[in-house]
């Protein structure tokens, strides 16, 4: 009967499991070739598969002014409420983490300076503390990385934009140099996989690079579909969704295997200086500037590749970076 009928449930509608992450489901008895169609398929729960409940916004520009605002949006819901404040006022900055922390490049401080201030967000308790700094004061970067590291582009060191890149260890919260970008990157964004990192180099232009964690190696990716610049990105382990910022709605999809770039499904307003964070089904986007600060948020849905709305931030921002606690076969 189990072969016949799907988990071995007689039904007109078959039972569909719900995974792939630990907290899915999969009613009934299945023979292993099911078994095997479902994980292919990427539906099938896996012990040790974790995804991301909550993600960490830190707002940046608020009410024309840095800012140590932080939302912690809460996937299952949609739910957006205060979170522990950074330890400095700030906006331009780039985040990266891990499930357990996220670390968080202040960028431009109170004074319009670019800052080498770190900090660590510790998702369990809700607490932030001081962490390493970058190895040069800089703004309006970027961030991806795995379980165990995170590389941070700076952007714009002094008055120019840079191929200078740390290389973040969370376990020892180490910073080292890591292997520099094929050119000068400001304004950009980033996203990957446990193995590689996708990185929109930004200033207006359409170049990306694929940072190869083992070896620390660094190369040219697919271009995008448009000039970028004040972009931002996230994704899961197959998929990174780019919006292409500089006040459109364009977004790129971006699939690692094959390392190819498409269109993807438009932001509902244009945007510039958002950020984005994420976990195995959804990314959630903030504007940014739509055409002006905002609190608009947008929803995508990687199945499907549908965008909608989503619980807007506690106050109109710009400019501002954000991290998750860990997306299977990304960085937990």
């Amino acid at each position: 009967m189990s072969r016949r009928y799907k988990g071995g449930v007689i039904s007109a509608t078959a039972p569909v499991p719900t995974g792939p992450n630990q907290c899915g489901t999969a009613n009934g008895i299945w023979t292993l070739p099911q078994q095997m169609q479902s994980r292919a398929a990427a539906t099938w729960p896996t012990q040790g598969d974790v995804s991301a409940t909550l993600a960490i916004f830190a707002l940046g520009y608020v009410s024309a002014a840095a800012s140590t605002t932080r939302n912690k949006y809460t996937y299952s819901g949609c739910v957006s409420a205060a979170a522990t404040a950074a330890s400095a006022a700030s906006y331009g900055g780039a985040a990266a983490g891990n499930s357990t922390a996220g670390i968080f490049a202040l960028g431009r401080n109170s004074s319009n300076l670019n800052s080498t201030t770190r900090n660590k967000y510790t998702y369990s308790g809700d607490t932030n503390a001081v962490a390493t700094v970058a190895s040069n004061a800089s703004a309006y970067g970027s961030a991806a990385g795995t379980s165990t590291v995170g590389i941070f582009a700076l952007g714009c060191i002094g008055c120019s934009a840079s191929t200078t890149r740390n290389k973040y260890t969370y376990s020892g919260c180490t910073s080292a140099a890591a292997t520099a970008s094929s050119a000068c990157s400001y304004y950009g964004s980033a996203a990957g996989t446990s193995t590689v990192g996708i990185f929109a180099i930004g200033n207006t232009g359409t170049v990306r690079n694929k940072y190869t964690y083992s070896g620390d190696t660094n190369a040219v990716a697919t271009a995008s579909s448009a000039a970028s610049a004040g972009g931002s990105a996230a994704g899961n382990a197959t998929v990174g969704i780019f919006a292409i910022g500089s006040t459109g709605t364009v977004r790129n999809k971006y699939t690692y295997s094959g390392d190819t770039s498409a269109v993807a499904t438009a932001s509902s307003a244009g945007s510039c200086g958002g950020s984005a964070a994420g976990n195995t089904t959804v990314a959630i986007f903030a504007l940014g500037n739509a055409p002006t600060a905002s609190t608009t948020r947008n929803k995508y849905t990687y199945s499907g590749c549908v965008s909608a709305a989503a619980t807007a931030a506690t106050a109109a921002s710009v400019i501002g970076s954000a991290a998750s606690n860990g997306t299977t076969g990304v960085n937990a």
